[in-house]
């Protein structure tokens, strides 16, 4: 049983939004243990339903969540900003509970899960859902034919997040809707930094040096040292998806190319939050992201500096190794 209350100080954290809006723990109660449930497991499958329909089968997480900002209630922005800095904030009370390895993946995934199906379902009870760590069944018309789906992935970089003191993981959270990202956000929990559609502005112009691409810190694709290779720019190995793309957002990186296949829930918010700061983002052809797909795989993309995406696209279509499909 995890008690992520026991440890000193667990009960004085407060990695709140940006801009000092705290979120206090107020209350020390023992996480029960459960039993997995139909339509949440550790898998990595799909939701497909509605949070109406959801109701109570997914039970709320023990964790005691701080009160909701009044803007919660009509603004997605602030929800996906909310949402994600309270799992994260969960989340790192769970890497603080002893646990390691597998156990503590599997723990982090399901527990934030669990929490942003409970707040969605309390806060958002008339849309869909697409979460990478629940399922139901693949194509269900519910999510196809809704008009708002939030897609969520509640720990991105599990890895990184089990390998303490790393800080490259994130939480997302984004709301689609009849065909485009209107709202999403990335929280950074270990950096205890939130980036959101709402207030997130456009880096500083870029230094006059090498271009620097974002990459997996342990599977680079090939193309990418290609395209490197052709522009002369250095590659930054680091965690999760969303740490990558958050690094053009926050201008520590040019550019981040993937592909090697992912899937919606690994970019959507990441996209929206990089769309919101005027950054380009696309498939490497240069064709648009789509989501809310039949199909949750996305084959690859591109994030970049605005000013930068024609000689990184053109660099890609010129590269000699193409992805595999």
């Amino acid at each position: 049983m995890i008690d992520f209350f026991s440890r000193k100080g667990d009960a004085t954290r407060a990695n709140g939004l940006r801009g000092g809006r705290e979120c206090p723990i107020t209350s020390s109660r023992r996480a029960p243990r459960r039993r997995p449930r139909s339509g949440v497991g550790h898998d990595g499958g799909f939701t497909l339903v509605t949070t109406a329909e959801r109701g109570n089968s997914v039970p709320a997480s023990s964790f005691a969540r701080g009160v909701a900002p009044d803007a919660v209630a009509s603004d997605d922005h602030a929800f996906a900003e909310w949402a994600a800095t309270e799992a994260g904030r969960l989340l790192l009370q769970v890497r603080d509970s002893g646990l390691e390895g597998k156990e503590l993946k599997n723990a982090g995934d399901h527990e934030a899960n669990e929490l942003l199906l409970s707040l969605l379902a309390e806060h958002r009870p008339d849309d869909a859902v697409l979460s990478e760590e629940s399922r139901a069944s693949h194509g269900d018309a519910t999510r196809l034919s809704a008009d708002r789906v939030w897609i969520i992935d509640p720990l991105d970089g599990t890895r990184e997040f089990s390998e303490p003191p790393r800080d490259d993981w994130a939480v997302h959270v984004a709301l689609w809707s009849k065909g485009e990202l209107i709202a999403g956000a990335v929280a950074l929990p270990a950096r205890d930094v939130t980036f959101s559609t709402a207030t997130v502005k456009a880096p500083e112009p870029a230094p006059t040096q090498s271009l620097r691409i974002a990459v997996s810190r342990t599977r680079a694709p090939e193309l990418v040292h290609d395209v490197a290779k052709t522009l002369g720019a250095e590659l930054v190995p680091m965690g999760s998806a969303g740490v990558k793309v958050m690094a053009v957002v926050d201008g520590t990186a040019d550019a981040y190319i993937h592909a090697g296949g992912q899937y919606e829930w690994d970019s959507a918010a990441p996209v929206a939050v990089a769309r919101a700061a005027g950054a380009h983002t696309s498939r490497i052809d240069g064709s648009p992201l789509e989501y809310n797909q039949e199909d949750v795989l996305l084959p690859d993309l591109v994030v970049c500096r605005s000013e930068v995406a024609e000689q990184v696209l053109s660099a890609i279509a010129a590269a000699p190794t193409k992805p595999a499909g």
